[in-house]
């Protein structure tokens, strides 16, 4: 299906773009979001482990395939140790934006210019496939409610619901209704991501995720 090729941090920063709630919320802007999808994958994938807190690269050699993924571990890398919440927030934006250009490429967004005040040059990003987006959305709401075994949810579908829900994405009606699935949930997509338990903690604590959470009906 169209979706199935993207990565986790792809599938949660179009998660994000909401276009009912843009207007009034920036929901579509969240870097700190996008990096815990990326973290969550590098370590389903055995890239990244954890020793003692400390997200760690798994050697100097291994890479993941994909551009923003393996710009991430070479960041990582490069850089002192971190914990899994540091690396949650800290320089997030380079990955947010890698990603974002990323689906721009591939046809997921569309890229707007425009002028601030008629003068200043910016610009907009846009859902280019919006059925995709739709599909996203559908796969997220079947994860979280059922009725597939939590068993048989893949780690990465599950993964999606546990950050998406932490990072106040999903109605919170849902999410409160399938409280003991999402711990389900959590322990699904944790048993090959040891970070991911402090990377959710450190996403629901996020200002912007107590925004996104204070603007859902």
């Amino acid at each position: 299906m169209p979706t199935g090729p993207l990565s986790l941090p792809a599938r949660l920063c179009l998660l994000a773009r909401d276009p009912a709630r843009q207007a009034s919320t920036d929901t579509a802007h969240r870097p700190d979001l996008v990096r815990a999808g990326a973290l969550t994958e590098l370590a389903q994938r055995g890239l990244l482990v954890d020793q003692d807190g400390i997200a760690t690269p798994v050697d100097l050699d291994s890479r993941a395939g994909d551009a923003v993924l393996d710009g991430l571990l070479e960041l990582v890398r490069e850089s002192c140790p971190h914990s899994w919440r540091t690396w949650v927030t800290l320089r997030a934006r380079v990955t947010f934006e890698a990603v974002r250009e990323q689906l721009v490429a591939e046809g997921f967004l569309r890229a707007e210019k425009k002028r601030v005040l008629g003068v200043f040059p910016s610009v907009e990003y846009a859902p280019a496939r919006l059925a995709a987006v739709d599909a996203l959305r559908e796969e997220a709401r079947q994860a979280l409610r059922g009725p597939l075994p939590v068993a048989e949810v893949s780690e990465r579908d599950a993964a999606v619901v546990v950050l998406a829900a932490s990072a106040g994405l999903l109605p919170g009606a849902d999410v409160r209704a399938h409280g003991q699935r999402v711990e389900k949930l959590a322990e699904r997509a944790g048993a090959s991501a040891p970070g991911l338990g402090e990377i959710v903690r450190e996403l629901r604590t996020s200002p912007a995720s107590t925004a996104t959470k204070a603007a859902l009906p």
